[in-house]
């Protein structure tokens, strides 16, 4: 694949693919791809970070990146890797949903675990599905927007299946996909509510469940407290707010829904283990 592949551009929607190494990072961590959806094919040897968190990948990884989160590729290889970037109007998760089920989980997760590992099977399905959608950017006829689509949805499902298999552990295979659907849900609810919703017993309601319940459920699938994830999204937002605009900490702390700013930093200073002014000082540098 080339590193000048064009570009598909129909009606405002919008979808590119490029590839990169330890030459192009600057250009990757750049400006350029920030505000679009992303599908990140890296293989083992680089370390990057995704919303904070920091990765090396030990094997042939994709990483899902949305368009809020923070993306920085810190080392690279010589070896290429492959970003996809595409806008809502070519392809919205929400939208069609039902279609890949991966709302949720690859994008908007509050488990924060962005990526899925590739083993061998997979590893030649996804680089396949790549350079099939590179071929139609590079040949672009009438059909091409659609074939593209179609490839790319296929990316999505792979990883979903896998991300499911590496990630929700469950001792009772009977039980594995009505306990997934239920973290997939709350994963959403969280993401839409963490600014007004605080409490396990909130998103209770929204799912007309007992919050013991829903911690019930969480214990299941070998996950930490629903309390402690709820908070983890909430200082997860604090994080990207303190990098990308110029509001206040007492005024990123109503944002999120804290009426008390001296309470927000408490539990900032207690998820990160750093006052939000410290943090906000290291990050910026």
């Amino acid at each position: 694949m080339s590193n000048s592949t064009p570009i598909l551009e129909s009606h405002h929607k919008k979808l590119g693919l490029i590839s990169f190494n330890s030459n192009t990072l600057d250009f990757v961590n750049g400006e350029s791809f920030r505000h679009y959806i992303k599908v990140i094919f890296i293989p083992a040897g680089y370390s990057l970070t995704v919303d904070f968190n920091l990765y090396h990948t030990a094997s042939p990884t994709l990483f899902f990146v949305n368009t809020n989160q923070y993306l920085d590729i810190q080392t690279a290889n010589n070896e290429d890797a492959f970003l996809i970037h595409y806008n809502r109007d070519f392809y919205c998760i929400q939208i069609h949903d039902e279609e890949v089920a991966c709302d949720g989980l690859l994008f908007n997760n509050i488990f924060e675990i962005p990526k899925v590992d590739l083993l061998e099977e997979e590893l030649n399905a996804v680089s396949q599905l790549f350079g099939n959608i590179n071929d139609e950017l590079i040949f672009q006829d009438l059909s091409s927007e659609e074939m593209i689509r179609t490839y790319l949805k296929q990316i999505i499902i792979r990883a979903t299946r896998q991300w499911k298999k590496q990630n929700l552990k469950n001792q009772h295979p009977n039980l594995i996909t009505a306990e997934q659907d239920f973290f997939r849900n709350f994963s959403r609810l969280v993401d839409i509510h963490y600014k007004q919703k605080h409490s396990v017993a909130d998103y209770a309601g929204l799912l007309n469940l007992a919050p013991k319940t829903i911690s019930n459920k969480f214990h299941k699938l070998g996950m930490e407290n629903p309390n402690e994830m709820i908070k983890n999204r909430i200082i997860l937002e604090a994080k990207r707010l303190m990098l990308y605009s110029d509001l206040s900490i007492k005024e990123i702390a109503y944002e999120l829904g804290y009426e008390d700013p001296a309470y927000f930093n408490r539990i900032f200073t207690q998820k990160s283990g750093k006052t939000p002014s410290v943090f906000r000082k290291e990050i910026k540098k």
